[in-house]
This record gives C-alpha cells, structure tokens and sequence, in this order.
C-alpha cells in the first residue's frame, strides 16, 4: 500500500478559471508528476468528501459503481506500476508492477499522448453495483457518474496547470489486462495527465 497526500482545498484557481482555461492536451514535457498532483487528481476522481463516505462525484443511490486506476511511469517518489486507488483511506494498491505505458498506449490505439504522459488515470466500472437498484437505466446512470468524474480530473489538472485529455478510442479487453481489472469491469476512460511543453 502507498499512502497519498492529503487532497488540499485550497487551491489558487478558482473553479470559473479552470472552466475558462481547460483545454484538452495531448503533449506533454518529459518532467515527472509529483505524488502531491497525484493525490490531489485521484482525490477529484473519486475522493471522500465527508465522514459518511460520499465523493467528489455524484452517485445515483450513492453506490459508486467507479473503480480508479492509477497507470504510473514517470511520477516522484512512486515505482513505476499500475495502482488501484482506493478512496478510503486515500491510498494506491499495486496490482502491476513495471512500466505499462506503451502496453496502455498500444490499447489506446497506440495513441502517443498516452505513451507520453508521465501517467494516466483509468476509470472503469462495475456496471452491477448500480443496475442492481436501477435495472437497465442503472448503465446510464453509471455513463453520467464517469463523465462527472472524468470532468473533475481535468478540471483539477487544469487548476494545478496540468495538461489532459479525455481518450475513449481503445480495445476494452486490451485496457482490462494492461490495469488488470477485475472481473466484471469495464473501461471508459483513459485520462493522460502531464506537464504542458
């Protein structure tokens, strides 16, 4: 287990800026990450946000269906891996060990901003958890609850002057092995997170 940062909540631009100001960023420096802008992207994701266990994203019968992942190669302090974040208490678990980059890359298509970014945030989902109460409309629901999240992402990559870009071109299958994600689980996003050249 790494244990993260704490999030911070203060940051120094407003939420009017970042929505002015974000833009999608497809290359980045070679400068790593720090775990600092990792705590606080993951946080955006999916993060707690009060002492009964609600998050930064809204959640249809607050079930959160969304599982974060964590695809690290070039970030301070971290060995290059793929982590599952865990929201409580704010830490990664490893599942992989080793630089997956390109292997994410090739299953994006071979999408060069994803090879390039010193890392980059996975969602997937667990369909089950929220069609359980909701049936078929239970997908939508979890659709709408991954854009949430994935608006958080950049909008806090924007805040800490990141650069990301939402991918959804790739090969589910390919994606699930390179996180290997559990099974019933299934990808849909890709988030590439780097310093802008």
């Amino acid at each position: 287990m790494v244990s993260l940062p704490a999030p911070r909540l203060d940051g120094k631009v407003s939420l009017e800026k970042a929505l002015a100001t974000r833009r999608s960023v497809r290359d980045y420096s070679s400068q790593p990450l720090t775990m600092q802008e990792v705590a606080q992207l993951l946080w955006a994701a999916q993060g707690i946000t009060d002492s009964e266990g609600r998050r930064t994203a809204p959640s249809a019968g607050a079930l959160y269906p969304l599982e974060v992942y964590l695809v690290a190669g070039n970030v301070e302090g971290l060995s290059a891996g793929v982590y599952r974040y865990e929201p409580q208490p704010h830490q990664l678990r490893r599942v992989r060990q080793g630089d997956a980059r390109s292997d994410l890359s090739r299953a994006a298509g071979g999408q060069e901003s994803v090879r390039q970014a010193p890392a980059s945030i996975v969602i997937g989902a667990v369909y089950e958890r929220t069609t359980v109460k909701y049936g078929d409309r239970g997908r939508t629901y979890v659709h709408m609850e991954v854009g949430h999240a994935a608006q958080n992402v950049c909008l806090e990559a924007t805040a800490l002057g990141l650069g990301t870009v939402p991918v959804g071109a790739f090969d589910d299958a390919q994606v699930r092995a390179v996180v290997a994600m559990a099974v019933g689980e299934a990808p849909l996003y890709i988030l590439p997170v780097g310093r802008m050249k």
